[in-house]
């Protein structure tokens, strides 16, 4: 590959290094090599800032995994072999550390040229695979299953399935684990709290569909697909409050403007100096549909996705698919850490007022700070953002 590909900065790693420490793997064998191989907690940390890295630069990085999964205990020893191979190969720049400590080696391939008639992730298996039977025989490389990961990820336009490459995202099932205790407890909260909201609300959701069906022909509830954690696609439920069959193109334009952070769409609020970020004068919403959206009463029936497990009580906004499409790369991260939410902290920090950019850090923002208090400072403010209907779209 020689130097086709940009090269992560000698700098960049060494003040990595001050901050974390080297933190590395050390094995028998050729110790200067091995001296080279990070262990894993600290591969991980330098692909979370890679991604980071990429984001800003929006040059692309490959993660390559060997992986020698054989029954008969000699997987250690193949890989350890790969590990001197590897080492001795690579770039300067190029980081190798252990992806799955003793199990999977990793390699970081940064900024890599992305041009070209043969893709990146052919090149790079066909030379490590080379040098691999070279050094270790055909057999034994054999043996090693390689696979490769592009950040970032091409979005699926096609609609044929895309989810997240939970395999660029090891910090956040880490993070999950360390968690696991609060995790539960929300996940309680989430269970509780929509079963009795249901329970407790049963005779006005049934008021809602009355009036849904009495005002308009089609079903009561609306299914749209969305992105959940990691891209997961699941139904939200909401209340119907469009004619049925209509043009969605309409939204796709708000939504296409909203993210581009053009001038407010509504200029028409009363006393208000700021742009409000939300479709107004829509002909696809019905009457009723204009109070149920108004006080967010449309929707109430996600309570059903929360028991699910599908969305949480508190979380960001799950995006629609199209809306996806047009997110700029560090935008995605708002639905990858943790589950979506009913209710989240752009909710009851200004709604349509916000920007979209401003929107998303809040999101990040949430899904950093996380904790069970903040989910309770989010519900117990949630009715008050509700029934201000300050920007409610």
């Amino acid at each position: 590959m020689g130097n086709s590909y940009s090269r992560i900065s000698y700098l960049e790693q060494q003040e990595y290094m001050k901050v974390h420490g080297p933190n590395f793997s050390r094995h028998s064998g050729d110790e200067r090599q091995h001296e080279e191989v990070l262990a894993e907690h600290t591969f991980h940390s330098m692909l979370t800032h890679e991604r980071r890295r990429a984001e800003r630069s929006r040059k692309p990085f490959v993660l390559m995994l060997l992986d020698a999964n054989l029954e008969d205990g000699t997987a250690n020893g193949i890989l350890r072999q790969a590990v001197n191979v590897i080492v001795a190969s690579k770039r300067e720049t190029d980081l190798v550390g252990w992806y799955k400590q003793d199990a999977i080696l990793g390699v970081i391939f940064a900024e890599v040229n992305m041009e070209g008639d043969r893709p990146i992730t052919e090149a790079l298996r066909t030379k490590i695979e080379v040098v691999l039977a070279k050094h270790m025989g055909s057999e034994q490389a054999a043996n090693i299953a390689i696979s490769l990961h592009i950040f970032p990820e091409a979005w699926d336009k096609d609609g044929s399935g895309w989810v997240a490459d939970s395999k660029l995202y090891p910090d956040i099932k880490k993070k999950d684990l360390r968690k696991r205790l609060p995790l539960a407890i929300k996940r309680a909260i989430d269970v509780v709290g929509s079963t009795a909201l249901l329970v407790a609300l049963s005779p006005f959701l049934a008021l809602i569909v009355a009036l849904i069906k009495l005002t308009s022909k089609g079903p009561v509830i609306f299914q749209q697909e969305r992105l959940g954690q990691l891209g997961a696609r699941f139904k939200c439920l909401k209340f119907r409050t469009m004619y049925a069959n209509n043009d969605p193109k309409i939204h796709q334009d708000y939504v296409q403007q909203f993210i581009a952070g053009k001038d407010g769409l509504d200029k028409s609020a009363e006393g208000s100096a700021e742009p409000v970020y939300k479709l107004v004068k829509d002909p696809r919403i019905t009457p009723i549909g204009g109070f149920l959206r108004k006080a967010s009463l449309d929707e109430l029936p996600q309570f059903w996705n929360v028991l699910r497990g599908e969305m949480s009580l508190v979380g960001p906004r799950p995006p629609v698919a199209y809306e996806f499409e047009v997110y700029d790369i560090w935008h995605r991260r708002r639905v990858l850490e943790v589950k979506p939410g009913v209710t989240g902290l752009w909710q009851v920090s200004g709604r349509s007022r916000t920007r979209f950019d401003e929107m998303v850090r809040l999101d990040l923002r949430y899904c950093q700070t996380w904790s069970i208090w903040l989910d309770v400072k989010i519900l117990l403010a949630t009715p008050w953002a509700v029934f201000n209907g300050d920007g409610a779209c």
